[in-house]
């Protein structure tokens, strides 16, 4: 049960539907072969991220004062407003392709960023680290093959299509965001 309650959030907070349309309109121009390296250059940009923010995130906490507590509530502030910004912002502006794009702006921040670096330390916290890490290489892995198959899942899903089940991860992210405030503020008020 800890990997499913695992994977979702993290499934969620990657939004792997919603930012396609980023990933194809950046990658669309790009020969089959670049593509290819792109999309490796993405999934193992934000697998290093997200897996040495597993280890080290931590240890940074440690070492400034942190609780997990404040990142909770800090981090569950920021999937709100980010969450927010996507429901209620307009359309995305196209990006023109270079050659790191799949190190930035595709693996982090838009695969693994704010949000998917958040999640994973309240999984650890609340799951424990292994199976937080099986979600998120699980995860990655879809990304992969997402990325890989865009063409088809794109023509499959229109443009609408991939908006709309966006818009719904948004809320749900939002949602996820306030329970992470609140499982925060909950903590704090348990060291009291």
């Amino acid at each position: 049960m800890a990997y499913v309650l695992t994977f979702i959030p993290i499934f969620v907070a990657v939004d792997v539907l919603g930012i396609l349309p980023i990933f194809f309109s950046l990658v669309e121009s790009l020969e089959f072969s670049e593509r290819k390296r792109v999309i490796s250059q993405s999934v193992v940009t934000a697998s290093a991220v997200g897996l040495g923010f597993m280890f080290l995130g931590k240890a940074v906490f440690l070492i400034i004062g942190l609780l997990v507590a404040d990142f909770k509530i800090a981090g569950g502030l920021v999937l709100l407003v980010l969450s927010l910004m996507d429901l209620l912002s307009p359309e995305k502006k196209r990006r023109e392709p270079t050659s790191s794009m799949g190190v930035v702006p595709l693996g982090t921040p838009l695969i693994v960023g704010p949000a998917v670096l958040t999640t994973i330390i309240m999984l650890i916290d609340i799951y424990g680290i292994i199976p937080t890490i099986t979600s998120f290489i699980v995860n990655m892995l879809i990304v992969w093959f997402v990325f890989v198959n865009s063409d088809y899942i794109i023509r499959i899903l229109g443009n609408a299509g991939s908006k709309a089940i966006s818009k719904v991860a948004s809320l749900i992210l939002a949602s996820i965001g306030v329970m992470m405030v609140r499982k925060g503020i909950t903590d704090i008020l348990k060291l009291q």
